[in-house]
């Protein structure tokens, strides 16, 4: 599918999170394009987002050698760039496991990791990080001082101000929540928004998350929207000194990881990297949809299913003992866009003419942010490499449902579910 016809042609990106913005920085400011427009439901860092909130984590630990190779990439940037060091906190990362020869951990094994085996692993960890408290004994861990995790909201309203000085425009509230593609024919010729404006473009890019089935009724069965619990616990100055010698952690029994407490405001955050929770949405156009709502903020109800919260407190009692009754200071579902095996979704719509696509992040993209606006470049403007546009091509549906269980080997904890029509009018 050929590019945009020309830089100075007007483009719209749909969503402002580290796909739209990373391709948009990329080509205002690197690219020569004069003419970028972003849109967004709300002013980025989008509160619903999941490139936002506290944190998140950055390792290079991948069993896809490809995934490896962009990490430790993107892993430089963290270290070295001052748009993204700022933003990254080396706090090391430790993966823990009951299983020894966990396939996914396996294959990480070939990073440059240390590998404490079951039977002195607690010791080994602790004696590295004093201000860990888990206790898991019996589990083996591979560390790696390489990681840690960064302050996802202030990395990405840096890329947004960023943007703005390269000259994007931005839009958001109703005039920049995008309902409807304008089309003719196969082509998409612009967007239709929640203020009844219309707005044309030589192309759309749709780097919308779990909103993209919403808007591309082909991609059904490709993309699925799953939330995945996130809970955070207050601690005093004293408690979170306490703890802050600690690594970033993941369980891969569970899927549940937690980071140190947040410098300045002293709150515990813990998540869930598993197969998640699917929505019924009624479209439009009568077709039935996983999906966050489109209208409201779906981080503000600070409601999880039971099953969801009591597996985060499960993490609690693992991971900090001390706090296994302490009361959450907020919940909140964090939406991810999955694809079959976790690959990106960077690519020219195969049917529709004037239609790209930037998503699929499936839990893992953030850490990618200092290198993946050029990727998707590359491939919006047909100069990537053929394995890499093998890699993020998009396809059209061919998956059943069940197989989204199978994605890269990283996740744990239950199979997904889909939640009650009760819990899903709390979310």
């Amino acid at each position: 599918m050929a590019r945009i016809s020309s830089t100075d042609k007007p483009l719209i990106i749909v969503g402002a999170g580290v796909f739209g913005l990373g391709l948009a920085y990329e080509l205002a400011a690197n690219r020569g394009y004069t003419n970028v427009t972003v849109l967004d439901r709300f002013v980025p860092p989008v509160p619903d987002g999941s490139s936002v909130d506290v944190s998140r984590v950055i390792r290079a630990e991948y069993a896809d050698s490809f995934y490896g190779s962009l990490a430790v990439d993107a892993m430089k940037e963290w270290r070295s760039n001052p748009d993204w060091s700022s933003h990254f906190y080396d706090s090391g990362f430790v993966m823990l496991s009951s299983s020894r020869d966990h396939p996914y951990i396996s294959q990480c094994r070939s990073q440059p990791v240390e590998v404490f085996e079951s039977h002195g692993a607690e010791e080994k960890v602790k004696s590295l990080y004093p201000g860990v408290q888990a206790q898991f004994n019996g589990m083996t861990a591979v560390h790696n001082t390489l990681g840690g995790w960064a302050d996802a909201r202030a990395a990405v309203q840096g890329l947004a101000e960023r943007c703005s000085l390269a000259g994007v425009s931005f839009l958001t509230g109703n005039a920049g929540t995008v309902t409807s593609l304008i089309t003719e024919g196969s082509r998409v010729t612009g967007v239709e928004t929640g203020a009844g404006s219309k707005l044309y473009a030589d192309c759309v890019v749709l780097a919308t998350g779990a909103w993209t089935n919403r808007l591309v009724p082909d991609f059904n069965l490709s993309l699925l929207a799953t939330g995945q619990p996130v809970g955070f616990i207050q601690l005093t100055p004293e408690e979170a000194k306490r703890l802050s010698a600690m690594p970033v952690m993941i369980n891969f029994d569970t899927g549940v990881f937690c980071f140190p407490p947040t410098p300045g405001s002293n709150m515990l955050k813990l998540a869930r990297h598993g197969f998640g929770f699917a929505t019924r949405v009624t479209t439009v156009d009568d077709r039935v949809i996983s999906s966050p709502k489109l209208q409201e903020n779906n981080a503000a109800s600070h409601y999880l299913p039971e099953d969801a919260e009591e597996s985060l407190r499960d993490g609690v009692r693992l991971y900090f003992p001390e706090f296994a009754d302490r009361p959450w200071a907020r919940l909140r579902m964090c939406w991810y866009t999955d694809t079959p095996k976790g690959d990106f979704v960077v690519d020219y719509h195969p049917k529709v003419e004037g239609l790209f696509l930037a998503t699929g992040g499936s839990g893992h993209a953030f850490k990618f942010s200092p290198v993946l606006g050029k990727h998707i470049a590359d491939c919006f403007e047909n100069k990537a490499s053929q394995s890499l546009r093998n890699k993020w091509a998009a396809r059209l549906p061919d998956l059943s449902l069940t197989e989204y269980l199978q994605g890269d080997g990283s996740r744990a904890g239950p199979p997904m579910r889909v939640v009650t029509q009760q819990e899903q009018a709390r979310l």
